[in-house]
This record gives structure tokens, C-alpha cells and sequence, in this order.
């Protein structure tokens, strides 16, 4: 019976859902209302997400949440009848890992 990588990214695609289902909406209550209505301070939440743990928690939501797209992305191409094959996991899955990366690169630099 041959391997198959799909387990991974099926799990991925778990992680993100559950990540955009829990943490996302607190996110968007937290950077669109409460920081403008001036419940939170600016600097709070500044000084919060620039120490270490806080990028690193800003990248796993980033980083789960765009698996979670492109595993979705993919599947739907495929119900609609289109068939990438490898060049599909290359495109969703390689798009993913380079917006993650230029994530990384935009928290850590």
C-alpha cells in the first residue's frame, strides 16, 4: 500500500478551520473595534505583539488559517472538474508556504 501525504495536509486544513473559527473573530473584535472605540490602547496591543510569543502566535494563526484556504481552494477546483494533480498541491499548497514565509519574514525582520 503506498504512502499517502494527504493526513498532513487534512490536518492542516483542521488546525486552520478550528484557528479561523476560534481566534479570528476575536482578532477582527479586538483590531477593528475595540482599538478604534479606545477600549484597548494602541501601544498595549503594539507591545504585545511585537515580544517574541506574540509573533509567534500571530504567525501560527496566519500560517493554519492559509492551509486551511488552500486545502479548501484545492478541493473545490477539483469538485468543479478541474484535475491539477501535483501541479495543484504546487500552486495552493506552494502559495501558502510563500505567503507564510513572506509572513515570517514581515513579523521577524
Amino acid at each position: 500500500m503506498a504512502k499517502s501525504k494527504e493526513p498532513i495536509f487534512w490536518s492542516l486544513f483542521a488546525g486552520g478551520g478550528m484557528v479561523a473559527a476560534m481566534l479570528l473573530p476575536i482578532t477582527i473584535l479586538i483590531t477593528g473595534f475595540l482599538v478604534p472605540m479606545g477600549a484597548i490602547g494602541e501601544q498595549q496591543l503594539y507591545d504585545k505583539l511585537s515580544s517574541p510569543i506574540g509573533k509567534i502566535v500571530l504567525l501560527g494563526v496566519i500560517f493554519l488559517c492559509l492551509f486551511h484556504a488552500a486545502h479548501r481552494l484545492k478541493h473545490t477546483v477539483h469538485d468543479m472538474g478541474v484535475h491539477l494533480g501535483a501541479l495543484g498541491m504546487l500552486i495552493f499548497y506552494g502559495g501558502a508556504v510563500a505567503a507564510s514565509a513572506f509572513a515570517a519574514y514581515c513579523l521577524f525582520a
